[in-house]
């Protein structure tokens, strides 16, 4: 059985890996992975508009792994709209980084289950194989971790090279064509940053559960038997 130090590292190891899990299922599932600001350039450039007037020409569009929303502003008032990445706009984006994106954070899901399980597993037992201990629960959180940074890195190449946010704002788009003014990374993506972050947490645990620390002796004092006590 583990001592009572180890078992609550790997207790507390195990809740940071299954807030990991609900971190990504929740940014996966969420439209709020960015956010920006869009321009009808088409429409002031017909009116040819001025810097107070193109206040009536700027929208706005979010959007996430899977749908997102976007208001249009070409000189007639806002008009909403809500769109789905698959399966008709993905062909117009980068498909293969977009798939690659959601195929990382499955991964990341599936071995952060594993390294909830398994960091139960330790805080119950010791395990007789290693693969089970501390060094599979490293292994495990290592990988969860990577993976999501991978998804994250791919997100941003995506944003920043292969400009995702304007493809997205110009899809079906026969007439007008809309410039990007401005673009924030959202809530749903920094939670996936949380995530990866949580499992570099796990592995500062696991690495604390190593370490052997001196256990405190108490001095017994040795009694002093001397010829006078023996007489009496």
């Amino acid at each position: 059985m583990p001592g009572c130090f180890k078992k609550t590292l790997f207790a507390l190891a195990s809740l940071v890996s299954f807030v990991s899990f609900i971190l990504i299922v929740v940014a996966m599932g969420t439209p709020k992975w960015m956010t920006g600001k869009i321009l009808c350039k088409t429409g002031a450039d017909l009116v040819n508009a001025t810097d107070p007037e193109l206040v009536k020409f700027i929208g706005e569009i979010h959007y996430g792994l899977f749908q997102g929303g976007k208001i249009r502003q070409c000189g007639l008032g806002g008009r909403r709209s809500k769109f789905t990445i698959f399966p008709h706009m993905v062909k117009k984006l980068n498909t293969g980084l977009h798939v690659m994106i959601i195929m990382f954070l499955c991964v990341a899901v599936f071995f952060s289950l594993v390294s909830f399980g398994f960091c139960i597993l330790n805080a119950i037992e010791v395990p007789y194989r290693a693969i089970k201990g501390p060094a599979g629960v490293c292994l495990w959180n290592f990988l969860a971790g990577g993976f999501i940074v991978l998804a994250v890195t791919s997100f941003m190449a995506a944003v920043k090279l292969h400009h995702l946010t304007e493809r997205i704002a110009n899809f079906r788009e026969n007439v007008f064509k809309f410039v990007i003014l401005e673009e924030h990374f959202e809530d749903c993506f920094w939670l996936c940053v949380a995530s990866a972050t949580a499992h570099a947490v796990n592995l500062l645990l696991i690495a604390i559960s190593w370490i052997n620390f001196p256990k405190i002796k108490t001095k017994t004092e040795e009694a002093n038997v001397t010829a006078e006590d023996i007489m009496y």
